[in-house]
């Protein structure tokens, strides 16, 4: 009988493996959701379970499939090495699958794409790595800092050593740490239909350990869902929207007020632009801008299950001169600016290993384009924030001093009022708020708000 959980996610992390490859979360969607598999809800969540820890602990899956094969991690078949990854991570890390069956089902993988030889080396490889796996002696800190942090907390060597420069060894490995962990799932309560308190109650029977967030007003945290979000009454009833607190955060310091005009710049599906209108209590307007026609529609169908009536979509690409674009005279904007994602490593382990030093470069070359293309859209006076979920300089504070040495009728605003959580746990003297996983328990995030001064 075929093993559906896990051939479905070998699948994904094949296809993960491609050039050009598109985003996991639309590989999920793809292979498992528009799929017709019949899954159950637990074979579903045990193929999160396979996807989501390969792409967690690859670099220190990869360092064990090292020390037992005679065929250098290059020159192997990479639907070959995603069979061993698969296999070695539930010997390694998964206390509820028998070596015996981890080794067996993946030998069976192999049978069904590859020839005989493989599946004898794929047999010798995982057989030889249950015997020794408590042998095996990991690299040490009292060695090389970077590299002990690379293979036991499963980064990219480059990036550890990265963040040891910039944090230093205890601060790097704790950050590792947190990436590594199952986060919470958060969302954000809509208060134009329901209270925090109702939410919570309503969410009762579809979770556990529901609480509330430590900063955001209106924000929940809950762990081991009973069945898909979607599926959700109070979801359906659009009652939520799931959302990590830092970006709850970012909302509230824009502070847009009722009777407003707001442009979010970046839109997308429409994560930010819900919780703006709640702020708004769904006066004034919001100009929700996306240059992905998919994305606006799955906006438009966000914000009328939202109840959100203030909210017109428009499809435009700011990497173009904003000349052509029919509004202007912004009160506020949101440029919630594509980036890296080295703040969301924890909820996208994928990005471990496609990020790069130059990918920091050249996304920082491109959010100071879409600032500058945007900014003159504000009003004198209006206020424009920056914000990105990543936490590299040059995709912060680079972007935001350049574009500010060319931009005099700019300035930091360095105080707010009337927020809902303090500032100064988030803010640097520069007026840059910034959160981190291994800090403050949520995404890593940066932002600054710009006033318009002429």
């Amino acid at each position: 009988m075929t093993d559906i959980p896990r051939k479905t996610a070998l699948l994904v992390l094949d296809t993960l493996s491609q050039k050009n490859h598109p985003h996991l979360d639309r590989i999920i969607t793809d292979v498992v959701d528009n799929a017709d598999l019949h899954l159950s809800g637990r074979d579903r969540k045990f193929i999160n379970i396979l996807i989501f820890g390969v792409l967690r602990w690859r670099e220190k899956i990869d360092w064990i499939i090292a020390r037992h094969s005679n065929t250098p991690l290059k020159k192997i078949n990479p639907g070959v090495l995603n069979i061993l990854r698969l296999g070695l991570y539930q010997i390694f890390f998964l206390d509820r699958v028998p070596d015996s069956a981890a080794v067996n089902t993946s030998v069976e993988l192999a049978k069904q794409s590859a020839p005989q030889w493989v599946v004898k080396y794929v047999n010798a490889v995982l057989r030889n790595a249950v015997r020794n796996q408590n042998a095996l002696s990991f690299p040490s800190a009292d060695d090389d800092p970077a590299r002990a942090i690379s293979i036991n907390q499963s980064f990219p060597l480059w990036l550890t050593r990265r963040w040891i420069r910039r944090f230093g060894i205890k601060d790097c490995r704790k950050l590792c740490d947190s990436f590594n962990a199952i986060p919470p799932i958060t969302v954000r309560c809509n208060t134009l239909k329901v209270q925090r308190e109702q939410l919570q109650a309503a969410l009762l029977p579809d979770a556990e350990a529901i609480c509330r967030t430590s900063f955001s007003p209106v924000g929940l945290r809950f762990e081991h869902p009973q069945k898909p979000i979607f599926e959700f009454s109070a979801f359906q009833n659009g009652w939520f929207q799931v959302q990590d607190e830092a970006a709850q955060l970012i909302a509230c310091l824009l502070a847009p007020q009722p009777d407003e005009i707001i442009l979010d710049a970046c839109a997308g599906v429409g994560g930010k632009t819900g919780h703006i209108a709640q702020l708004m209590e769904n006066r004034g307007r919001i100009i929700a801008a996306d240059r992905d026609s998919n994305k606006l529609s799955q906006l438009n169908h966000t914000m009328q299950q939202l109840g959100v009536g203030n909210v017109t979509a428009a499809k435009f690409d700011f990497n173009q001169s904003a000349q052509k674009f029919k509004y202007s005279d912004f009160d506020r904007i949101l440029v919630d600016a594509p980036c890296s994602g080295t703040g969301v490593i924890r909820r996208n382990p994928d990005t471990k290993w496609n990020v790069s030093e130059a990918l920091f470069t050249e996304s920082g070359k491109n959010q100071l384009h879409l600032l500058q293309n945007i900014s003159s859209l504000l009003k004198i006076g209006g206020t424009l924030m920056y914000a990105v979920c990543s936490f590299e300089p040059e995709e912060n504070e680079s972007v935001v001093s350049r574009f500010l040495q060319t931009h005099k009728n700019f300035e930091v605003c360095r105080s707010y009022s009337d927020l809902p959580f303090d500032i100064r746990l988030f803010s640097d003297s520069n007026g840059f708020f910034r959160t981190f996983p291994h800090i403050h328990d949520m995404d890593g995030f940066f932002a600054v708000c710009l006033k318009r001064t002429a």
